[in-house]
């Protein structure tokens, strides 16, 4: 039952990985014409459609008030402040590096979710799972490179956001079980826009949408990415979180791949040797799982 809860859990996660770069590529075509702030707001605006949705699927949305109650709403709220901060870092991030290497130094995310879970959630991480972390930021700094000459903290924004997707991720396993993923990320998701429009309409405002081209591909992109994050935050229910953090490197092909077709991107010489690390750090974690579960 558990080996096929977590099969079951990785194929959600998977498919959540996919939405989640389809958006970023949208992002990145709209980043041209568009600021950071206003993407993110528009995103988790129309992001908390699917969210209803689900609710409805599911029978679970109901306007009575008792059905929409979460009693851990402060926690909620602050999921979708960890996810406006994570947001705002990687648009930016895409707007000024390769998508592959954005994508690359996202997925130490998972290497942060070990880190986390120890303060957090009170797991045991071993010398086998330190040796990974190590192995990954190790890589991580390799493709950052901050010795090189036209480094610049910009180059860091992807690691700010890996790290506060990996917050608003591990913080998913204090929710109470009967909690539903989908009331969760309504909370998460209104909390986020909201701060979103505050930030926007306190600085730049908003510029007209140029085209009805455009228009499609935001409403694809708040669409793509709601469901994205509902697959993770169903994924991460389903199975502890770092056992599932190794799979996140699957994506890292679908990244290059996007950055290379979309966007006639090929940045290998600075993705290795260091992605090969950060491979290499949740592999080890797998392996290392799987013998746990064999004692």
């Amino acid at each position: 039952m558990l080996k096929s809860n977590l099969l079951r859990a990785v194929g959600v996660l998977l498919l959540g990985i996919l939405f989640l770069d389809m958006m970023s590529v949208i992002i990145k075509t709209l980043l041209e014409r568009y600021a950071v702030l206003e993407l993110s707001a528009y995103r988790n605006v129309i992001g908390v459609i699917p969210a209803f949705v689900m609710m409805w699927w599911t029978g679970e949305f109901k306007l009575d008030p008792k059905h929409l109650w979460l009693r851990q709403w402060k926690l909620a709220f602050g999921r979708g402040l960890m996810v406006t901060v994570a947001q705002v870092c990687w648009y930016a991030a895409l707007s000024s590096s390769a998508f592959a290497l954005v994508a690359a130094l996202g997925y130490t995310m998972s290497l942060f979710v070990v880190i986390l879970s120890i303060p957090i959630l009170g797991e045991k991480v071993g010398i086998w799972r330190s040796v990974a972390v190590l192995l990954g930021f190790a890589g991580a700094l390799l493709i950052v490179q901050p010795t090189a000459e036209g480094f610049s903290l910009w180059s860091l924004l992807p690691l700010v956001a890996a790290a506060f997707y990996a917050l608003s991720i591990v913080s998913v396993r204090l929710f109470d079980r009967e909690v539903s993923s989908s009331l969760m990320y309504l909370y998460s998701g209104v909390a986020a826009a909201v701060a979103n429009f505050v930030i926007v309409l306190a600085t730049t405002g908003f510029a007209p949408i140029q085209s009805t081209h455009d228009l499609m591909l935001i409403v694809a992109m708040g669409l793509i990415g709601g469901c994205g994050v509902i697959c993770l935050l169903v994924s991460a229910r389903m199975a502890e979180p770092s056992l599932l953090a190794p799979f996140n490197y699957f994506g890292l092909l679908s990244a290059f791949a996007m950055g290379w077709i979309v966007f006639g991107e090929n940045p290998a010489d600075r993705l290795f040797p260091g992605v090969l690390f950060i491979v290499a750090g949740g592999a080890l974690i797998l392996w290392r799982e799987s013998q746990r579960k064999s004692d």
